[in-house]
């Protein structure tokens, strides 16, 4: 049995380490107010943005625009984006366990695997595995939208220079506090979005757009890249504090129970040395009577 001195030495300790994540709960539980915010007011925009390019993009003569060029697929690019620090439980480990699926099912068919790495975690899972073409680290904390435009004119460029064939989005969307899942999403090329059954039946008429849809169009799919990167930005940065929030309740509720057993135990050795001073005492007591 452990000496009491060492008993209350663990008890200690872990009752400090219990304040350290109760006080990183709460820092988390602060932040994710203004991620989540940022977040869902940045949904509406994304939700626009994507039907305005759907209205342009079915109407639109794919030839003329690179991006929306359709190839047959011979590289992939996956852009991972995770966040920059640890202690949010599986959260990346999940987004990483996702893009490793979405690695073998393509090199099962045959086809070649890049990687954009977008947040230090991400780029720690896959630094090895030699399929990193580039990297994006420490910019999750802060990140802005001049931030997605860098990481998507890279991407853009790639495709357009024969890089690759086909362009991925994976990451972590917000679906509550306590439940973010790893989603995968197609951002090259851009593919004009078929409207039929009842959203046909809604629309009232065809739209005049001047200048040109094929002007428009020259502005937009940068823009739109910008707003996809973006917004996979913006759902890790909610995702991440939402998890670290839910992983630093458990660590202290499980700190709470060490307390527990450890308190069982050193009250077990406190008896059993008070049980022993008694033997001496009584034993001692025997001898000299005798």
């Amino acid at each position: 049995m452990p000496s009491l001195k060492d008993v209350q030495n663990k008890i200690a300790g872990v009752k400090k380490t219990a304040q350290i994540t109760k006080a990183m709960n709460m820092v988390a539980s602060a932040r994710l107010r203004g991620a989540q915010d940022k977040m869902e007011a940045f949904r509406p925009y994304t939700s626009k943005f994507n039907e305005a390019m759907s209205n342009l993009s079915g109407g639109a003569n794919t030839d003329s625009f690179p991006l929306m060029e359709v190839r047959d697929v011979k590289t992939v690019e996956l852009v991972l984006v995770t966040s920059d620090r640890g202690l949010c439980g599986s959260f990346n480990a999940n987004i990483a366990k996702l893009a490793n699926k979405k690695i073998e099912e393509y090199e099962a068919e045959g086809k070649t695997v890049t990687l954009v790495c977008v947040g230090k975690k991400g780029f720690g899972s896959f630094k090895k595995s030699g399929k990193v073409r580039t990297k994006y680290t420490d910019i999750m904390a802060g990140f802005q939208m001049f931030n997605a435009r860098e990481i998507a004119q890279d991407i853009s460029q790639n495709f357009i220079n024969g890089g690759c064939d086909k362009v991925e989005v994976i990451y972590g969307h917000f679906k509550s506090v306590a439940r973010q899942i790893p989603v995968a999403e197609d951002m090259l090329p851009i593919t004009p979005v078929v409207i039929e059954g009842e959203a046909v039946a809604k629309m009232s008429g065809d739209y005049i757009y001047e200048p040109s849809t094929e002007e428009i169009m020259d502005v937009m799919q940068p823009l739109y890249l910008n707003v996809i990167i973006y917004h996979a930005m913006l759902e890790v940065g909610a995702s991440e504090h939402a998890a670290r929030m839910t992983s630093m309740d458990n660590a202290t509720k499980a700190c709470k129970d060490i307390v527990k057993d450890l308190t069982l135990i050193y009250n077990k050795a406190r008896q059993a040395a008070v049980t022993g001073e008694l033997m001496d005492i009584v034993g001692g007591a025997e001898a000299l009577k005798g």
